[in-house]
């Protein structure tokens, strides 16, 4: 709404007999960044009046936009590098075999309710010892693997899925990842620092009819383990593994593995994340179509061209550019990507 305000002068008052101000309301909205005054002599009756009209405008109300995401009251940098919170080291098993070409660990630590996430964050670890400038090491960021409750249910811990990172250089030299290999060789009892929570970009959906396509490679699969805890374990205390949920749950949960290793499609190619996709290439294109589908994807940051390619020959079949889809689905909270 824009109001108009003019207000008149005259060199002499006594005779006058017009209003000496006039509102106008303007059923338009106008927005100025300044606000500008304009003077105009006119005549009236033999006199010279001095007319001076000034607009002003109200200013358009503020659009608070409301998150599709489960956002209220979440938590983030409660413990800071600088004051981190101590927790403890309760259990760490190696989920991966002995023949596997790299080692996976799973471990819990305590919180004792003191660090309140939300699934879909993460936390930060500072380990032990000093750099090569000896300065504290830098934290490490971790996608959480737990619901909120914890893997014990009593809100009191918070679950971490590490890979084991050893390589050899380029000088042929054996090169360790500093706190990878920290996690890994935690023994029970052992203190960990850790900050944060952080993170809002992988907060699960509100609604509770939302579809959720969770894609993940290699400990990527973290997060999605939280959501999948949340959604089936947190009601089933008999819940062990993934296949149990695809079991009790075949109408509301659907598991697809992608080994490259191992698999191979019909045409003998590797079977890469995505390479699976394109095996459900129209079925997940009909999702995206939907306000109610979200799609989440963690893991190494080269799986994002190879599902952006799939997506975007998807679109072209329909006439759709799909990077401004994407942007569309990004701004509208349902394409949600936390790749390293």
């Amino acid at each position: 709404m824009a109001a108009v305000t003019a207000a008149v002068s005259f060199p002499s008052t006594k005779s006058a007999s017009l209003p000496t101000r006039t509102s106008i309301i303007s059923p338009e909205r106008i927005t100025f960044k300044k606000v500008p005054v304009y003077y105009r002599d006119v005549s009236s009756g033999g006199r010279v009046l001095s007319v001076r009209a000034q607009v002003t405008t109200e200013a358009p109300a503020k659009v608070v936009k409301e998150s599709k995401k489960n956002e209220e009251g979440v938590v983030v940098n409660k413990f800071k590098p600088k004051n981190p919170y101590i927790g403890r080291c309760l259990l760490n098993t190696k989920i991966t075999g002995d023949d596997a070409p790299g080692e996976t660990w799973h471990m819990v630590f305590s919180s004792e309710g003191e660090v309140p996430y939300r699934e879909g964050q993460s936390i930060g670890v500072i380990p032990d010892g000093l750099d090569k400038n000896g300065k504290p090491h830098k934290l490490r960021l971790y996608s959480i693997a737990s619901s909120a409750l914890g893997d014990f249910g009593d809100s009191k811990t918070v679950s971490l899925c590490v890979k084991r990172l050893v390589y050899t250089n380029e000088k042929g030299e054996l090169v360790k990842g500093v706190c990878s290999n920290f996690l890994c060789d935690l023994k029970p009892g052992a203190e960990v620092n850790i900050t944060g929570p952080v993170g809002k970009e992988m907060l699960m959906p509100k609604d509770p009819n939302a579809t959720i396509v969770m894609l993940a490679t290699g400990t990527g699969i973290a997060p999605f383990r939280s959501f999948l805890w949340k959604m089936f374990f947190e009601k089933h205390d008999d819940y062990k593994e993934f296949e149990k949920m695809k079991q009790k749950y075949p109408d509301n949960f659907r598991l697809d593995f992608a080994v490259s290793r191992e698999q191979t499609n019909e045409k003998g190619e590797k079977m890469y994340i995505q390479t699976r996709m394109a095996q459900y290439a129209k079925e997940l294109w009909e999702l995206l179509k939907k306000d109610n589908t979200y799609v989440y994807m963690c893991g190494l940051k080269g799986m994002e061209k190879g599902i952006d390619d799939i997506m975007a020959s998807l679109a072209a079949a329909d006439g759709i550019d799909w990077t401004e889809y994407k942007r569309q689905l990004k701004k509208s909270e349902q394409w949600n990507v936390e790749v390293y």
